[in-house]
């Protein structure tokens, strides 16, 4: 069944000037891209995306983090495009992921690591709607 689910293009990423080459990867595993930004994130927005985590130790250092540069935030469809974007993706830390995935390649630690994906079909709605209120009529 084809389902939709949120990337994000982390500011480590854009910095690096790898985008091209992480959408790549997306698009050469058979997932289509439906809706694609640039945004700089404000406090508040990241403070907003990233709530759920907020009072972990981690969460002031990512807002930090998130803030310094520029993301792309992107819709992906395809069919088990969430498990198979979170597979492509690799593990958190690149240190555990797997040969040939986007964070072993390109990640510098657990933070800085390249890409964000959505873990389920209800926080891919809800992630989706963060960035793209409008997807609804696509």
């Amino acid at each position: 069944m084809s389902e939709r689910t949120l990337v994000i293009i982390k500011p480590d990423a854009v910095q690096k000037k790898i985008i091209g080459e992480l959408i790549r990867r997306y698009e050469q595993a058979g997932y289509t891209i439906r809706a694609m930004q640039m945004i700089h994130l404000s406090q508040e927005q990241a403070e907003t995306f990233y709530a759920v985590h907020k009072g972990k130790e981690f969460y002031e250092p990512l807002i930090k983090f998130m803030i310094e540069a520029p993301c792309i935030p992107m819709v992906l469809e395809g069919e088990g495009v969430i498990q198979g974007v979170r597979d492509l993706n690799g593990a958190t830390d690149p240190k555990d992921a797997a040969e040939g995935t986007i964070r072993k390649d390109f990640a510098e630690n657990g933070r800085r690591n390249a890409v964000h994906a959505s873990d389920s079909p209800e926080t891919a709605e809800k992630e989706i709607a963060f960035f793209f209120s409008k997807m609804a009529e696509i």
